[in-house]
C-alpha cells in the first residue's frame, strides 16, 4: 500500500527505510527499488528525490556522519577535556557497534559523491572533531600545524582500524585464539588503553 507524504517527510523515509535496508540485508540489497518498497511509496519516488543511487546513499552516510559527530560530541563530553582523546576513541567505536552498516557505508567512497553538499558539509564537521582542542599555543582547528594532522590521522588510523575489526568480527576471533575467558569487551578497553594518546 502506497503512503502519503509531505516533501520533506518522504525524504526523510526514504533515508530511514534505505538504512533499515543496508543494516538488516546488507548494502547489495539496497537499491532505489527496494527503499521505495521499504518505504511503501512509488518506484520512482528516489529517484525524483536523490537522482541515483549515489545520491541516495549520500544523503544516508551524511546522516550517518551527522550521527557519529554527536556521538564523539557526547562521549567527549562525559570524558571532560583531559581525555578528550579517550571520549573521542569510546564514541567513534560506540557508534561502529550501533549502525555497522552505515559505518561501512560511510567510507565506501567509491559508492558515495563527495561532491554532494550535504555529504561534504557532515564529514567535514565530523573531521574536525578528529582534532583536539586547542592547547592555548593559537591552533586553530581550521589551520592545524602538520604535527597536530598528523598526530590526529595517527590515532583516527587506530581508533578506525579497531571500530571495523569489531564491526567485522576479528576481534572475536583473536580473543577465542590467543587467549581463553578474555572477553571481547575487556580486550577493546585494553585497546583503548594502551593506544589513545594525551588530548594534546
Amino acid at each position: 500500500m502506497t503512503q502519503t507524504y509531505h516533501h520533506g517527510a518522504l525524504r526523510e523515509a526514504l533515508i530511514v527505510a534505505a538504512e533499515t535496508i543496508l543494516e538488516r540485508d546488507g548494502i547489495a540489497a539496497l537499491t532505489l527499488r527496494a527503499a521505495a518498497r521499504e518505504a511503501g511509496v512509488s518506484h520512482a519516488a528516489p529517484s525524483h528525490h536523490f537522482g541515483s543511487l549515489s545520491g541516495l546513499l549520500s544523503e544516508l552516510a551524511a546522516s550517518g556522519f551527522v550521527r557519529l559527530r554527536q556521538h564523539l560530541v557526547d562521549a567527549v563530553g562525559v570524558a571532560g577535556p583531559d581525555r578528550y582523546m579517550a571520549g573521542l576513541s569510546r564514541g567513534y567505536v560506540a557508534f561502529a557497534r550501533s549502525s555497522p552498516g552505515l559505518f561501512r557505508l560511510m567510507f565506501r567512497s567509491e559508492q558515495l559523491d563527495w561532491s554532494n553538499p550535504v555529504l561534504s558539509a557532515a564529514g567535514g564537521a565530523t573531521f574536525t572533531m578528529l582534532l583536539p582542542p586547542s592547547s592555548g599555543d593559537g591552533t586553530d582547528k581550521a589551520s592545524p600545524t602538520l604535527s597536530l594532522l598528523g598526530n590526529a590521522m595517527a590515532h583516527w588510523s587506530m581508533v578506525h582500524g579497531l571500530a571495523t575489526l569489531l564491526i567485522d568480527g576479528r576481534l572475536s576471533a583473536v580473543a577465542n585464539e590467543m587467549s581463553r575467558g578474555l572477553s571481547v569487551e575487556d580486550l577493546v578497553k585494553e585497546i583503548l588503553r594502551s593506544g589513545v594518546p594525551p588530548a594534546h
